[in-house]
């Protein structure tokens, strides 16, 4: 653990002198007050879960208690990592993990700055919740939270109304057991889905520019997974992007990022983006009927122009800030990959194939090993194949 020291003992008599000056001190000023921010913050905590607005509001200002009053909470604990003296108050650091009661099996980690001001007789409150630096927003940071409950997903808002919410809710609740057809049922089968009000409120929820999601309809993002736990997922929205599509790519999108969030604690650094990000449009794109010319126009004009791709798309293809025609072929390159495997080895080799490459600890290999060992053929081949089959379905 980064700036951690390991604690020596010391055996010789020459240094027994020394102990008195620098173990036998009692606490400092600092550690009395971070104590008393830390157990303020633990009945805060607990006020919130209890759903008790007066114990809460004795602990400081209620903007979030009234902001958070829809979300349905499992877990809500603070662990103070600093506390700064001001002239009349403080403030402090600390690592806020909350879970959202039936969705996620892990909480989600976020790094909270918070300022403090303390009352005549020495107790401190909260003035202010804020991110740190660096820090994504969470939705309530944007407004109060509206919720929306369907039958396998909870649809979050950010000062949004229900009636805007619901079709959210309808889309994500056809997504699930369309995942979980292809994909199986070994995942959460639910799904959470926050809408902020805009491209901006995006962005500032996932700590990057604006500019990096513009045109990008949704993204999935996992926070907060330990070993062997699937972290807590969100469906992000760009409602802007989102809104200038029509119902059948609106239904692919959210059954696309279901699909993340039902394959993320297989997807590994092991996994490269061709087929991380193209299993998940070959799920979104199940039953719509689309031809791989609609579903992959750019590549098709490629094709067509006699540019047939010499090798799978890279990680660096997928990144937002690439090009559009250079990112939009990259995600049709990995779809037509995917969508090749069903149909040469079949949908069940192709989750096979899937898991195997996640299960390896590190990429290189990772790949190899499953074309031979799952579909029993060799990259070379394998490539050969999917170029082959591009010119077949888009030329």
């Amino acid at each position: 653990m980064a700036g951690r020291r390991r604690a020596w003992g010391i055996g010789a008599v020459g240094l027994g002198l020394l102990l008195p000056l620098t173990g036998c001190g009692g606490p400092t000023a600092a550690d009395s007050a971070r104590a008393e921010v830390q157990q303020m913050l633990d009945r805060r905590a607990a006020a919130l879960l209890g759903r008790d607005a007066t114990a809460y509001g004795a602990t400081g200002t209620r903007t979030e208690y009234t902001r958070l009053r829809a979300l349905p909470l499992a877990s809500w604990s603070y662990r103070v990592t600093a506390v700064r003296r001001t002239g009349s108050g403080a403030t402090a650091d600390a690592e806020l993990r909350y879970r959202v009661a039936g969705y996620d099996k892990a909480p989600v980690d976020t790094r909270r700055t918070l300022t403090l001001g303390r009352t005549a007789d020495g107790r401190w409150y909260v003035t202010a919740d804020r991110p740190a630096e660096q820090a994504g927003q969470q939705l309530w940071d944007q407004g109060t939270v509206t919720a929306v409950r369907g039958r396998h997903s909870l649809v979050l808002g950010g000062g949004g109304t229900t009636a805007g919410l619901e079709p959210y809710a309808r889309l994500a609740d056809r997504a699930v057991p369309a995942v979980s057809g292809a994909w199986g049922t070994d995942w959460s089968r639910r799904v959470v889905v926050l809408v902020p009000r805009s491209l901006a409120a995006m962005a500032s929820l996932l700590g990057a520019p604006a500019a990096n999601y513009r045109g990008i309809a949704a993204v999935t993002t996992g926070e907060a997974g330990g070993a062997g736990r699937a972290p807590a997922d969100r469906v992000v929205v760009n409602p802007e992007a989102y809104a200038l599509l029509g119902d059948a790519g609106k239904q692919v999108v959210l059954t696309h990022e279901t699909t993340h969030v039902a394959t993320r604690a297989r997807t590994t650094a092991a996994t490269p983006l061709w087929l991380s990000e193209g299993y998940a449009d070959w799920v979104g794109y199940l039953g719509t009927g689309r031809t791989p010319a609609e579903a992959a126009p750019e590549l098709a004009r490629a094709v067509r122009d006699g540019e047939v791709p010499d090798a799978l798309p890279a990680d660096d293809d997928f990144a937002f800030t690439r090009e559009p025609v250079r990112l939009a072929r990259a995600y049709e390159g990995g779809w037509l990959a995917c969508r090749m495997i069903a149909d040469r080895w079949g949908a069940a080799r192709l989750g096979a194939f899937y898991r195997s490459v996640g299960a390896h600890e590190q990429r290189t290999g990772a790949v190899e090993e499953a074309l031979r060992t799952v579909l029993g053929t060799t990259p070379r081949e394998f490539t050969a194949r999917w170029r082959a089959y591009l010119t077949a379905q888009l030329g």
